[in-house]
């Protein structure tokens, strides 16, 4: 499933991909890519909201939100 996490603390470039790098080494995650200048994450994978966000926590940010990504077309 594709989802978004908006994140406080995600300053620069290295930021991103501190955050990227801990959730591509999680099972269950196929895809990471933040965005530092808009505080977000977009992820696909199958773990839980709750699971995403502890692994963000670990990598030292604070998570505002976990929510579903919606396309275009819903």
């Amino acid at each position: 499933m594709k989802k978004v996490i908006e994140v406080e603390g995600m300053c620069c470039k290295r930021c991103a991909e501190r955050a990227e790098k801990k959730l591509l080494l999680s099972d269950g995650v196929s895809g990471a890519h933040a965005n530092f200048k808009k505080g977000v994450i977009f992820v696909e994978a199958a773990l839980s909201d709750a699971e995403l966000a502890a692994c963000v926590e670990a990598a030292g940010f604070k998570v505002r939100e976990v929510r579903p990504r919606k396309g275009i077309f819903g």
